[in-house]
């Protein structure tokens, strides 16, 4: 079999072409100067993309910046103690609103009703593990994935509001009735937080 001449480029350029004057001395290429005299500059290869390097790269859900949603109350109704959301399953949803005395603001999607607590009704005890508590009302998720389905589904959006000024439902009662539900032994300790 011939082999055949594969042709270099360089011996096909015009005559003064930049490249007739770059030769390779220990990495570095000569350039002309403007005064005749050889400069010896350093070039530097580009550096390669993350990817051609097999490196995994992990992009945010969303800007560091942004603060995750949170459940908004009515402005009407009060909320000096500031507020907090426990959130139940629309099962057990249904059942703690027939069972408490007073229920303040409710929100609801389609995984969880939000009940409006006082803030830091966390401190001291244990919810069970079907709750979901949400300092600040902030709901937010470390799952990318949910994160994504939750973006294509609607808000959490009222579905109870309270005939008073006070858009919280008494935390001791709410929480007694979601350990009851979940089949759990109430867990707190006195002097937490104090």
């Amino acid at each position: 079999m011939e082999r055949q001449h594969i042709p270099d480029l360089r011996d096909h350029q015009p005559a003064g072409h930049p490249s007739d004057h770059l030769s390779a001395l220990d990495g570095r290429d000569r350039l002309p100067a403007p005064d005749g005299r050889d400069h010896t500059a350093v070039v530097e290869p580009p550096r390669p993309h993350p990817a051609v390097l097999g490196l995994r790269m992990y992009l945010p859900t969303a800007p560091p910046h942004e603060s995750p949603a949170r459940l908004v109350i009515p402005a009407e109704l009060s909320a000096g103690l500031g507020y907090d959301a426990v959130g139940t399953s629309p099962e057990h949803g249904e059942r703690i609103m027939d069972c408490l005395p007073r229920v303040g603001c409710v929100f609801a999607d389609d995984e969880r009703w939000w009940w409006i607590v006082p803030s830091g009704s966390h401190i001291g005890v244990t919810w069970p593990s079907s709750t979901s508590y949400a300092v600040g009302a902030r709901l937010s998720d470390p799952s990318w994935t949910r994160a994504l389905l939750r973006s294509r589904s609607a808000p959490p959006r009222l579905i109870h509001r309270p005939e008073g000024d006070s858009p919280y439902t008494p935390p001791i009662p709410l929480y007694f009735l979601t350990c009851r539900l979940a089949g759990s032994t109430p867990s707190w300790s006195l002097g937490a937080g104090i």
